[in-house]
């Protein structure tokens, strides 16, 4: 894997970058910086998980308000009373329980910038108090009556069609003018494919130092393939969770991380089609058990044993019981225990060679009480 690059912003307060070389990420990258020095709202768009709030850090640290403040509010995490005395702050006995002035984050960001995220779910009464404040700069606190003069730049964000909304009478028109002097838009990580390994790698190296690893020992090409192949709805967000999570549970520090799990949600005690071992609806013209890696075919047919020959003369089967599932749960636990001893009972290397998962294999040897022996890891 190449190494990835990072493209950090100009402050190291940030704590995060935006990484990719891709051309869609380069492309949104340079509007930015392009607008970063021009005093001006703007509205930053893309779906959950493309890095809105790092966009918005970019825009504050590259301009000249680099060392004021940068607040934050997610205005779709408030009800509408709380998200206005957040916003514009409010005065003593504007409503039970305020026994003193509190200022909002317009007042505390005066000078700097203020990220709005999730900008569509203001309330018509919301909205125009920001119209007058983005246009004048002028606003009253909750409760009060003398009019405050704050200089702040705001950086809207939204996954929301606010266009289609503001057709809808949902959002204003003029508010939303306002806010797009102009609109970057992030792309999803599904538009920048040739992110995702830098990306993960990035997300890697972070989680290796959390979890004591001395490093990262790097993606498998089966790993990566997991990666590419994924359409990640959830963006940015859901590979860093599916990259953690993957090396949370991969118990080899030393050796590639070989198996990405996408959902945490998927149980490895999923009960596979009787006839052919695979899950419900699964269908192969091939009657087999399960297929060897690589081969398409039942490892008794590598050796020249065909499924028509009865169950109970494979070689090692004990003898056979008179139900057929009896005796497909003897055949499957003897060439568990089989492919176990040829791989020193090493789990991870005995689901490879026979074509399982790993939750997989070890929910057989689970099953059939095959773990009395692990390989011990090396001091």
């Amino acid at each position: 894997m190449k190494p990835y690059k990072s493209v950090y912003l100009a402050d190291m307060r940030s704590p995060e970058s935006m990484i990719g070389d891709s051309a869609a990420l380069a492309q949104a990258l340079e509007q930015i910086s392009r607008l970063a020095p021009i005093n001006r709202p703007v509205l930053v768009l893309g779906e959950r998980g493309t890095g809105k709030e790092l966009a918005a850090e970019r825009l504050h640290f590259l301009s000249a308000r680099w060392d004021a403040p940068l607040l934050k509010v997610n205005c779709a995490a408030m009800a509408e009373s709380l998200l206005e005395s957040e916003l514009f702050g409010h005065e003593a006995g504007a409503f039970t329980g305020a026994t003193r002035a509190h200022r909002g984050r317009f007042e505390r960001a005066d000078g700097g910038t203020l990220f709005l995220d999730e900008v569509g779910t203001m309330s018509p009464r919301l909205q125009e108090k920001l119209l007058r404040l983005v246009e004048y700069g002028e606003f009253e606190r909750l409760g009060g009556h003398q009019t405050l003069q704050v200089d702040v730049r705001v950086v809207a964000a939204t996954h929301a069609d606010l266009r289609a909304m503001a057709e809808a009478g949902e959002f204003r028109y003029d508010l939303l003018d306002r806010l797009s002097f102009d609109v970057v838009h992030l792309p999803a990580l599904r538009q920048r494919p040739e992110d995702i390994p830098l990306l993960a790698e990035h997300f890697a190296v972070q989680m290796s130092s959390e979890l004591g690893w001395e490093l990262f020992p790097g993606f498998s090409q089966a790993a990566l393939q997991a990666l590419a192949g994924h359409h990640w709805p959830g963006n940015i967000r859901e590979l860093k969770n599916a990259v953690e999570r993957s090396l949370h549970r991969w118990d080899s520090p030393e050796v590639p991380v070989d198996t990405i799990v996408i959902d945490p949600f998927r149980s490895p005690y999923t009960e596979p089609d009787a006839a052919h071992g695979r899950p419900p609806g699964e269908s192969t013209d091939n009657p087999t058990l399960f297929d060897a890696p690589g081969s398409g075919q039942h490892p008794y047919r590598q050796t020249g044993q065909p499924l028509s020959q009865p169950l109970n003369q494979h070689p090692g089967t004990p003898a056979a019981p008179t139900d057929f599932a009896s005796r497909l749960a003897g055949i499957e636990k003897q060439l568990l225990a089989d492919a176990l001893a040829e791989n020193g009972h090493n789990q991870r290397r005995t689901a490879q060679a026979l074509g399982l998962s790993y939750d997989q294999l070890r929910g057989m040897v689970r099953k059939h009480q095959l773990g009395g022996r692990r390989r011990r890891r090396k001091p």
